[in-house]
């Protein structure tokens, strides 16, 4: 993918140099045009929240392009380096999984602030985290349940986009921020991972190793960091995968790393673990996706020696999934998984499950 890297002048020798790729071909974008998009930048087109910034929906090109703006909170820490990280990190990588990046704009807005904003390909699912925990106002969206191949096929999807940036990228990416709210659903449930301000480049340039980074000491959100980060390790794709794990068991178990369940020497790791070695994984699994389990199970037959086999099938399957989880999310970075050998057990999962069930691709 072609994209324009755009460094920053002083604010006096800014010029707006900002380009839209539509189409394959470039397309010059403003302050002016993105705030006309936003309605500017209303609350009603506020969709979300990131690292270092506020995302809006907006519309493009007479109402043509629905794009999503995240526009950087400047007064934030981190926030200019985290602009730069971000452009870096997407411009030369293209990935069915991974969010992408359609433009950035470096100006000043109508006062003579800086304004710093990313444009992105709009995701019409919203994401991971309000399917996974919509009850904002204490009720639950009956649309918004995602049944277990919808969840392994997310499962999959982020998996796959791991592989990539760790081991089939030009140049290493360790993302570092890898949890629900930072995985965006297009029309179809296919998962886009999204925010890459504090993830981190590694390259070889003349055999030594080049890092990039957002913000000195930030390395993930609370719940998700790998505890190596804690006792002040390297960024590595070890603390990916232990964020991975730690969001596999979320999904599955419908359960937050932060809940207030979650004290003193039991957290969301040691809790599917003691699951797992009780054998009494269905207890700690996500109730709306048993509930769906069971409903299909009804719609499917009443011969009682099947509905029997499909129980002990998807029971099969979910146990192998937590333990996925946990094994990803061990706390010595050398034992957890390697993502190539989760991607490979996690469609043998989905195959197992789809012999029997009554699901059919996505």
């Amino acid at each position: 993918m072609t994209f324009l890297f755009i460094t920053h002048k002083r604010r006096k020798e800014r010029k707006e140099s900002n380009f839209l790729l539509i189409g394959g071909h470039h397309f010059k974008i403003s302050y002016a045009q993105l705030l006309k998009a936003t309605d500017g930048f209303s609350l009603a087109n506020l969709i979300g929240e990131e690292s270092f910034g506020s995302v809006y929906k907006g519309v493009l090109n007479h109402g043509e392009t629905i794009v999503a703006v995240k526009v950087l909170n400047i007064r934030q820490r981190g926030a200019s380096k985290s602009f730069t990280v971000e452009c870096e990190s997407l411009r030369n990588i293209r990935h069915r999984n991974l969010i992408r990046i359609l433009t950035s704009c470096s100006s000043i807005d109508f006062e003579g602030n800086d304004f710093m904003a990313l444009v992105y390909e709009f995701m019409p699912g919203g994401s991971l985290e309000s399917w996974l925990h919509p009850h904002v106002d204490g009720i639950q969206d009956e649309q918004r349940h995602l049944n277990l191949v919808q969840r392994l096929n997310i499962a999959i999807d982020m998996a796959t986009a791991l592989d990539y940036l760790h081991h089939h990228c030009h140049t290493q990416i360790i993302h570092c921020d890898l949890k629900p709210s930072n995985i965006l659903l297009d029309g179809d449930l296919t998962a886009h991972l999204g925010d890459f301000g504090i993830s981190r480049i590694l390259s070889k340039v003349t055999n030594r190793s080049q890092n990039y980074t957002s913000s000195i000491g930030v390395k993930g959100s609370i719940g998700y960091i790998a505890p190596e980060y804690g006792a002040g390790a390297d960024v590595s794709t070890h603390g990916d995968v232990y964020s991975y794990g730690i969001l596999l068991l979320e999904m599955f178990t419908g359960k937050h790393p932060t809940h207030e369940m979650f004290k003193d020497n039991v957290n969301l790791h040691y809790w599917a673990k003691m699951a797992l070695h009780d054998d009494r994984v269905m207890i700690v699994v996500d109730p709306s996706l048993l509930l769906m389990e069971e409903d299909e199970e009804g719609a499917a037959t009443t011969v009682t020696n099947i509905i029997e086999s499909r129980r002990c099938v998807v029971q099969e399957c979910i146990n192998s999934i937590i333990r996925i989880g946990v094994d990803c999310s061990i706390e010595s970075p050398g034992d957890r998984m390697n993502i190539n050998d989760v991607v490979k057990e996690l469609h043998l999962i989905k195959d197992i499950y789809l012999g029997v069930g009554t699901h059919q691709g996505r």
